[in-house]
């Protein structure tokens, strides 16, 4: 069985890591290179970069920072933000990222994931879903960093975009994000029967018992946080020894 992956995410605004609640109320978090050398240090399985106003700011990802922290982790790097074409993938894999992250274009043009999948491998490409469950009961994908609502489910979306070459789904749940209450379970769950590739769950995470649940309960194949590791308030080497003592299966 394939270890269980914790993941650090840097939402990068202004060449800035920050962090808010539910998409909203940014504050500062730090430097990005020096979190992520300290991440790479801490045991990390792997690293996300995302360039949160890229795609609302109609620019590219900052390929400079990006350049700057690959050279800096040893660990797998996926980036995303503001990639809407093959070419601005090839320039971030030539600049040390590992996978691509893609999300409103591939939503707007999802060819552009079977292009991106042959031209770099499944391997390669992340789909990053935005989802919030709305009155009606139904996980609905946002676009433009949560900014735009569409009438495609999370489920219909994944299930699309996996038939179509993507080789992870990378999925937040803007209803938990930044709350601290607990990941997504049931929409986490509910995906990852469906689909045949790893799903990572993003959004809520606030204590250790969280990631266990997240991965006991709702069979996750890695748990990306922000707040909680970048404020130290969990430490990676402490919460893999924790999972670890629950039976579930990491890197220590």
């Amino acid at each position: 069985m394939l270890a269980k992956r914790i993941i650090p995410c840097l939402d990068i605004n202004n060449g800035r890591t920050v962090k808010g609640v539910n998409f909203v109320n940014i504050r500062d978090a730090g430097d990005p290179v020096e979190l992520a050398m300290y991440y790479s240090r801490e045991g990390a399985d792997e690293l996300v970069f995302l360039d949160i106003t890229a795609t609302v700011e109609k620019r590219k990802t900052l390929v400079e920072l990006v350049k700057k922290v690959a050279a800096q982790i040893n660990i797998p790097f996926t980036v995303g933000g503001g990639i809407a074409s093959v070419e601005n993938a090839f320039e971030l894999l030539q600049n040390g990222a590992d996978k691509i992250s893609i999300n409103s274009a591939a939503f707007k043009n999802p060819a552009l994931i079977k292009e991106m999948a042959d031209e770099f491998g499944s391997q390669c490409v992340v789909l990053a879903i935005d989802t919030k469950k709305e009155a009606d009961g139904k996980w609905y994908v946002y676009l433009n960093g949560g900014r735009v609502k569409t009438e495609m489910t999370a489920l219909d979306w994944a299930k699309q975009a996996v038939a179509s070459g993507a080789g992870e789904i990378l999925l937040t749940s803007m209803n938990n994000d930044g709350t601290k209450d607990g990941f997504a379970e049931k929409i986490t769950s509910l995906i990852s029967k469906e689909i045949s590739v790893p799903i990572i769950a993003s959004g809520g995470a606030g204590n250790m018992q969280h990631f266990a649940d997240i991965f006991q309960n709702a069979n996750a194949d890695a748990a990306l946080a922000a707040t909680v590791f970048h404020y130290k308030e969990i430490e990676i080497p402490v919460l893999k020894q924790f999972l670890s003592d629950k039976k579930v299966n990491v890197r220590l």
